[in-house]
């Protein structure tokens, strides 16, 4: 497989996070000095912002911040599956009394997944992966599986913090849960978030859509 990302940074702390990123996902890369020459084959280069004019190759993402990093990983799966846009995401997720699942398909591929610890953790995480979708163009629907109670408390605060356009769907987890072995363990959460995506649940009226519903009830009665 040839090898389609090149990191070019002198700063540790930025290649730190940039290739541990790399290396979650999944994709090989090259380690190069700002100013090298990029090998034949390399779809897109990442950097830092401050040697970004260093650089010279036409397609560059940058790394700011730790907390910007699911926005990278996003920009990447996206380049190196030589889109411009998805047509269609879902997201998969397992709430758990400690720790909740997440994942990410674009297109039928796994682009992200997480374990997350909080519902504020979950939220953001989902939000940084939004930032680079163009929600006018691609269809978003979220899948919250309901086996604890805490599903009730997440899917208010994402139907507060999420586009109105991104539908929200509560899934039954009934046989989404299976017994794994202790290797596998980190990974139940997000066995049963990929599961929980290709439930058909009911869609979860968004509060601003039931406000404009009211309105709108409201208008025709006193016409």
């Amino acid at each position: 497989m040839s090898v389609k990302v090149a990191v070019a940074t002198l700063r540790g702390k930025a290649y730190f996070h940039i290739v541990n990123l790399l290396k979650e996902i999944n994709v090989s890369f090259f380690s190069l000095m700002p100013n090298d020459s990029i090998p034949a084959g390399v779809k897109v280069v990442i950097t830092t912002p401050e040697e970004k004019s260093i650089v010279d190759f036409g397609k560059i993402l940058t790394f700011t911040c730790e907390e910007d990093i699911d926005l990278l990983a996003s920009q990447i799966a996206i380049i190196l599956r030589g889109k411009e846009r998805y047509e269609k995401m879902v997201i998969g997720i397992d709430p758990g009394e400690v720790v909740t699942g997440l994942i990410v398909i674009a297109d039928g591929k796994v682009v992200n997944e997480a374990n997350c610890l909080s519902i504020r953790e979950t939220c953001t995480k989902i939000k940084n992966v939004l930032k680079n979708v163009n929600l006018s163009v691609t269809n978003v629907r979220v899948k919250i599986g309901n086996g604890v109670s805490a599903y009730k408390e997440l899917i208010k605060m994402l139907d507060k913090v999420l586009p109105a356009k991104i539908v929200l769907e509560v899934v039954s987890e009934a046989g989404t849960n299976f017994p794994v072995s202790k290797r596998s363990r980190n990974l139940r959460h997000i066995i049963s978030a990929t599961r929980i995506t290709s439930r058909v649940g009911c869609i979860y009226q968004r509060e601003r859509e039931k406000k404009r519903k009211e309105k709108e009830k409201e208008n025709e009665e006193n016409c």
